[in-house]
């Protein structure tokens, strides 16, 4: 029997012999002396390329402070495009397993674009001629300043009359919101308070100076975009004073609602408004790209409007027509004049949320219209 309790407690002094030895050999070595470099490019400031290394790390962790998620990369080496301006927290994690890790914080500042990053590179351009056709006026917005022989400036948030604009809109209109930039005029949407908003743009309308009845009309602009934005380019009829509307006619050259959701960012609509049988009518349509969005190079918006009918045009190819024919429609029988603006909010887009950001613009680079001969 001794010799049996002798045995036993030599097995369990091995055992835990055993079990020392398994956990120094399991203990976990942190890394050390983490250095980190940042290159943050000049031309392109939301880009960085970020360096990491250390002594003893497996593997990096880089976290970009805008939202949850990580890069991942062995040797330390990660290149970065923010999304979005402003201030972020940069983490970077040196590991030497998943959970144990010794970490460094750097702060990057991302500055709001100014205008000329906001100049697309590419994108469609329309003829300066059509057979059959005068070129009858143009802008091409190649001054330092909006030509007010062509264009006034409608203020405010449309009360006491036309309290947001009759849309339930959020912005407040101001002249300020309008930059020429290298041959661009850029119409911009900003969160900020004024006049009881919160947000700021500007409209633009050439009523009293510029109006056409019938013709063709090209418009190349780029588009914002982001829940809550509403860029329009449009029409209304020059005796609104007189009749008011819709009996003065509206036609809507371009708009967009925009948003994620279901492709709005990237659809715009064409349609018209006029007094029809006693009630206010409507008749639209849509156009929708796939590649190549609205909002990151030109795209050239058209009407052909004729006595008979109205056309619509993304780059040149119709997606829309209606025929202005019946007496009812006799609305657009007039003439017209042209309004450009970017409204935030309102009874179609819905209101900005957290994934809107801000400033936001709509770039024209010139408008053109042609008349039969």
């Amino acid at each position: 029997m001794h010799s049996y309790f002798l045995k036993l407690l030599t097995l369990v002094a091995f055992l835990t012999s055993c079990e020392e030895d398994t956990t120094v050999s399991n203990t976990v070595v942190l890394p050390s002396d983490l250095q980190v470099t940042i290159d943050q490019s000049p031309e392109n400031p939301a880009l960085l390329e970020v360096k990491a290394n250390a002594e003893k790390a497996n593997f990096f962790r880089f976290y970009f402070g805008e939202d949850d998620d990580f890069l991942e990369d062995v040797d330390g080496e990660i290149t970065y495009t923010y999304k979005s301006s402003g201030q972020f927290t940069l983490t970077i994690q040196a590991h030497a397993t998943s959970t144990d890790f010794i970490s460094q914080t750097k702060q990057i500042e991302v500055p709001s674009p100014g205008p000329q990053d906001l100049i697309p590179s590419a994108g469609y351009s329309s003829p300066e001629s059509y057979e059959g056709m005068t070129l009858v006026w143009r802008d091409e917005f190649n001054g330092s300043q909006l030509d007010e022989a062509n264009w006034s400036y409608l203020q405010g948030d449309g009360c006491p009359d036309l309290c947001g604009w009759g849309n339930s809109e959020l912005q407040y209109y101001t002249e300020d919101n309008v930059s020429m930039v290298e041959g661009n005029l850029i119409i911009t949407a900003k969160e900020e308070s004024l006049g009881g908003k919160e947000y700021t743009s500007s409209r633009l309308s050439t009523k009293n100076k510029r109006s056409i009845q019938y013709g063709r009309v090209d418009i190349r602009a780029a588009l914002p975009k982001g829940q809550g934005l509403w860029p329009a380019l449009w029409m209304l009829g020059t005796n609104i004073d007189e009749v008011g509307w819709p009996s003065c006619g509206e036609i809507d050259i371009m708009e967009m609602v925009g948003g994620n959701a279901d492709g709005r960012d990237n659809t715009v609509h064409g349609t018209v408004h006029w007094f029809g049988d006693g009630t206010k009518a409507d008749f639209g349509g849509s156009y929708s790209v796939d590649e190549g969005s609205f909002s990151e190079m030109y795209h050239v918006f058209s009407i052909i409007w004729e006595a008979q009918s109205i056309r619509w045009f993304v780059n040149d190819q119709e997606y829309h027509t209606i025929d202005t024919t019946p007496e009812t429609l006799s609305e657009f029988q007039n003439e017209f004049y042209f309004l450009f603006n970017v409204a935030v909010g309102g009874n179609w887009p819905g209101s900005p949320d957290a994934t809107t950001k801000f400033p936001q613009s709509m770039i024209v680079d010139y408008i053109r219209v042609f008349q039969p001969n």
